[in-house]
């Protein structure tokens, strides 16, 4: 099976900075496009960022400018600096994955969610 952490939450003020990081673990053969959603209270869940094996990467309108995701192939982790960080970003921000991997008797590819990690940004 494959697990996906989250670390680096938390309660930052308006303007400042927070990096989200997110491990995968598990029989893993590789990983294809991770990526970061978010939600906040009472509204849809949102994509918030992208990249793929080869580091193309693609962002929320909302984000630009202020987020930059990145991985770690070696690692299996991806990452998100936030910056320049605003009321509206506070939200669960949740990782995701599309991993292949090795069960005993076959290759498997399936999307893992991570359980989440709240960002709070105080006005």
């Amino acid at each position: 099976q494959v697990q996906l952490v989250e670390s680096g939450g938390g309660l930052v003020q308006a303007g400042g900075s927070l990096r989200l990081s997110c491990a995968a673990s598990g029989s893993i053969i590789s990983i294809n496009d991770m990526g970061w959603s978010r939600q906040a209270p009472g509204k849809q869940r949102e994509l918030v960022a992208t990249i793929t094996s080869s580091g193309s990467t693609n962002y929320a309108d909302s984000v630009k400018g202020r987020f930059t995701i990145s991985r770690d192939n070696a690692k299996n982790t991806v990452y998100l600096q936030m910056n320049s960080l605003k009321p509206e970003d506070t939200a669960v921000y949740y990782c995701t994955a599309y991993v292949w991997w090795r069960d005993p008797n076959k290759v498997v590819g399936n999307d893992y969610w991570g359980q989440g990690t709240q960002v709070t940004v105080s006005s």
